[in-house]
């Protein structure tokens, strides 16, 4: 049974960093894209970042420069690194996963799995 489990979010302020985990298994993170999303209230879920099996990254234009996506293939996990934090990054960020693709993209429809969320609040 496949699980994505998150954790690291939490409450800082405006400027603040935080990193997220993302604990699955090696051959997840070996044959899978990767990638964070985040769903703010009202909001539907959209891509933050992907990492693809080779390594190649992806972000959106909101966070570009700021966060950072990295996976750990002996541990099994997933990262990302988010500096310089703003207001509108509060939300609920996920881990997803899909295989076999060797391009990855941030569009939530063609993921099939998914953690359960970990919140981040970020205030001004």
């Amino acid at each position: 049974q496949v699980q994505l489990a998150e954790s690291g979010g939490g409450s800082v302020q405006d400027g603040g960093s935080l990193r997220l985990s993302c604990e699955t298994s090696r051959y997840m993170i070996r044959t899978n894209c990767m990638a964070w999303f985040r769903q703010r209230p009202g909001l539907e879920r959209e891509g933050v970042a992907v990492i693809e099996i080779m390594g190649n990254t992806r972000y959106a234009d909101s966070v570009k420069g700021r966060f950072t996506i990295s996976k750990d293939y002996a541990k099994g996990s997933l990262y990302l690194q988010m500096n310089s934090l703003k207001a509108e990054d509060t939300a609920m960020y996920y881990c997803a996963a899909v295989g076999s693709r060797d391009l990855c993209f941030l569009r939530a429809e063609e993921y099939n799995y998914w953690g359960q969320g970990t919140q981040v609040t970020v205030s001004s």
